[in-house]
């Protein structure tokens, strides 16, 4: 009898566990300032469950019935706790207060506490935009790209750029998104540096690998940008005044608490003292950049807002009436974020993007123009259905119209003859569909699965070229085919894309991970040169180009030490590449209406190790990285079918970062960082026929010259007393403090005294780079 009665209540309690009402909790967590925080944790300390907002600063969260203590938190802010009674569904917005270094008696947690270990991701670099502005400047710039080249496993292309390659990638392997509008080139001044003001962005993140199913499109990386949404509660604004630019934000409500707004503003002045420069060629040049940031954001109500943000930025470059070059972006993203139910978010976005420039040359009578550009349309749709407090599902459909110019160049050769050449514009579709699963098997394993689907079309207006591949030195194209408007000539019927990341908790301070992507890419950079130019252009994949596509696994082991104070990790990555592209030796690209018979096409394997130690709380912040990494391409007819290093194969990188706070108002910082030579094809030696000198090359990729290292050293002190409304300070920063030459190219030429003697000249931009700025907050 006790055994049934002991049965019964086992059956009771099991009943009343698994009948037991359930309700949801849900919400937006924003700063002080109205800001959405991405990534920041809802924490149930006594279940050990919890959730972090998407991307939009959304979270749910669905309990038994029941009384809970709630922990919010974020990186860099004070966290909150609060009591609620769980006996309905609930909408809950939290606002978050960010630190201040005068208040010593709260705790300041570190991104949700031991979220590096808790979370399934891996491969990923989260930098909110309060760490990268402690670092030194550059021309009296923050400089999102330059900080990204900090990282591990990330790579710059050299000091005249503004590329930068992640894992044995290439530049144009990269998917740079600002408010999801993809950006085609991140340089202003050829690379010095990037378009992204820093008093606009909120936060980045950057992906390597076990890049989740939402996103597509290219091999290596994705670094996911957001704008600022503008304060709902207060006006506020940025200026500064440094070497060469100035910089002006303001933001603030239209209706206190539903619309607000942010636009933001940088320019550069040096060309304000060029007319009086003593050089004439100088006076009639023109050198400058500018941009321009834009957002307003209207809460209409607790389910839907509306968002529409904007970005425009331009460089020009004048050499008297010889030279001009005039290239910049434009993207414009329109997004609402509806609420259908606690459960179900949902977000559409409309997104156009527009990389043109123009290159001229006037000499005399002749004159040579030249344009090119591509444009995108995107419609982007995404849900995020909160299943339960273990499983979260994330589904959508993306759909991309490309027009790419290769080229139209028009001009004259003299005050009579013209011409017009027009290589045809390509135009295709790209489509992508996806689903996953972030779910929590158990209190130490979490998996995170899921596919995407993706799949291409060219359409016409447009032409293909048939080539001749007899001689594989020299493809000759013999055959077009012209398509009509509309119609599609080729399909790349798809390709699944699976995804996979697992995370299994060896204890409350360390973690192991893993993870598996595929990814294909449909669109290709052409280029001369080993980093991204503004007179590189894009082309599709076609009939003659299949998509490369790539296959990544990684592994991770990742600790905290003395409560969560340090970060550390090693991660280990494979990757195999598939139809890799490279380009024949002396290939002629631009304005050659062929150019899709100057590549080859192989397959390629990147493999390296990540180390990592990061501090984020206390007076001393920063991290040391190396990242040792290979990448090699085999190509049949390149180097005679043998394996090579690519262009960007650097196997040793080294990077300190370090940023201290003497007291509320003094901050100094400085970093280091050490990159391995490239390696490049050079002449060796030469031969001579009658009165002809010809160069002999070494193997391909088989030299290296001059290793890659800099110290930036910086220190900011503020001007007043910490204040609410006002706060001024002074920045002086010096880059390549220790006047390094770091070459941009080695220029071979023949010696004026002996044309039989072959000299290498160094070329580098600049030894030191001081500046000083002063900017403020109000």
């Amino acid at each position: 009898m006790k055994q049934f009665v002991s049965v019964l209540i086992l059956l009771s309690i099991t009943v009343h566990v698994f009948t037991q009402q359930k309700y949801t909790v849900s919400g937006y967590i924003t700063d002080d300032l109205g800001e959405e925080l991405i990534g920041a944790t809802v924490l149930i300390p006594k279940l050990s469950k919890g959730a972090i907002t998407n991307t939009y600063g959304f979270y749910s969260l669905t309990l038994p019935e029941g009384k809970y203590e709630i922990e919010i938190s974020f990186v860099g802010y004070l966290s909150e706790n609060v009591v609620i009674q769980l006996d309905k569904d609930q909408k809950m917005n939290f606002s978050l207060e960010e630190s201040s270094e005068m208040i010593e008696s709260v705790e300041i947690v570190a991104e949700g506490r031991d979220v590096n270990i808790r979370e399934v991701e891996m491969s990923t670099n989260t930098l909110q935009m309060r760490t990268i502005q402690k670092l030194p400047m550059f021309m009296g710039e923050t400089d999102v790209i330059k900080t990204i080249q900090l990282l591990p496993g990330v790579l710059s292309s050299n000091e005249a750029t503004g590329g930068f390659h992640v894992r044995g990638g290439g530049t144009d392997q990269n998917l740079i998104l600002l408010d999801n509008a993809p950006v085609y080139n991140a340089s202003h001044a050829i690379g010095f540096l990037s378009v992204f003001n820093a008093d606009a962005i909120k936060d980045m993140k950057l992906y390597k690998g076990g890049i989740p199913p939402e996103y597509g499109g290219r091999l290596s990386s994705i670094l996911d940008i957001h704008m600022k949404e503008g304060n709902k509660n207060e006006f506020h604004g940025t200026a500064g005044v440094g070497t060469i630019t100035s910089r002006l934000t303001l933001e603030g409500p239209v209706v206190p608490g539903k619309v607000s707004f942010l636009i933001s503003g940088r320019r550069t002045y040096f060309d304000l003292f060029l007319p009086f420069a003593e050089d004439s060629m100088a006076r009639e040049s023109n050198i400058y950049f500018y941009d321009l940031n834009a957002k307003i954001n209207y809460s209409i109500n607790d389910n839907n807002r509306v968002f529409l943000s904007g970005y425009f930025g331009r460089d020009v470059v004048k050499f008297g009436d010889m030279l001009g070059m005039d290239y910049g972006n434009f993207t414009v993203t329109a997004r609402w974020n509806h609420v259908f139910n606690q459960k179900l978010f949902m977000n559409v976005s409309t997104m156009y993007s527009n990389y043109n420039y123009t290159f001229n040359v006037t000499e005399g009578f002749s004159q040579v123009n030249w344009i090119t550009y591509i444009r995108d349309v995107n419609q982007l749709l995404d849900f995020t259905y909160y299943l339960t407090p273990e499983n979260t599902i994330k589904f959508g459909a993306q759909a991309i119209l490309h027009n790419f110019n290769p080229g139209h160049i028009y001009g004259q050769y003299d005050d009579t003859s013209k011409f017009d050449l027009n290589i045809p514009n390509n135009y295709s579709l790209e489509y992508g569909l996806y689903v996953s699963n972030e779910q929590e098997i158990t209190s130490r394993l979490t998996l995170l699965y899921g596919l995407r689907y993706s799949f291409f079309q060219n359409i016409g207006p447009g032409q293909s070229l048939a080539f001749d591949k007899t001689d594989p030195e020299n493809y000759v194209d013999t055959i077009t085919h012209e398509y009509d408007r509309g119609e599609t000539y080729n399909i790349f019927p798809g390709g699944l894309e699976p995804r996979l990341s697992v995370r299994y908790t060896l204890n409350t301070h360390s973690s192991l991970k893993a993870s598996y992507n595929r990814m294909y890419q449909y669109i290709h950079l052409a280029s001369n040169s080993t980093a991204s130019l503004p007179l590189d252009f894009w082309f599709p994949s076609s009939p003659n180009i299949k998509p490369q596509k790539t296959d990544q696994v990684a592994l991770g082991y990742f600790r905290n030490f003395k409560d969560n104070v340090f970060e550390t990790s090693v991660e280990v990555f494979y990757k195999w590449n598939t139809n890799t592209i490279d380009f024949r030796d002396h290939a002629q690209l631009l304005l050659n209406e062929a150019y899709e018979g100057e590549l080859r096409i192989g397959k390629g394997k990147a493999y390296g190790v990540e180390l990592q130690v990061k501090k984020q709380t206390g007076k001393l912040t920063g991290w040391i990285s190396y990242t040792y990494s290979r990448s090699f391409k085999k190509i049949p007819e390149i180097y005679d079918g043998k394996t090579y290093p690519a262009s960007y194969d650097k196997p040793h990188d080294f990077a300190l970062v370090v940023s201290y706070d003497f007291n509320d108002r003094w901050n100094v910082s400085g970093n280091w960082i050490y990159t391995s030579a490239p390696p490049r094809t050079m002449p060796t030696g030469r031969f001579e026929y009658q009165t002809a000198v010809a160069p002999v090359y070494s193997d391909r990729n088989s030299i290296r010259i001059f290793p890659y290292h800099r110290l930036d050293i910086s220190a900011t002190f503020r001007l007043n007393k910490y204040s609410n409304r006002f706060n001024h300070f002074l920045n002086l920063s010096v880059y390549n403090a220790y006047l390094r030459k770091n070459p941009i190219m080695i220029d071979l030429s023949q010696d004026e005294d002996d044309p039989l003697v072959t000299k290498a000249y160094m070329i580098y931009l600049y030894r030191i780079v001081p500046s000083l700025t002063y900017y403020v907050n109000f």
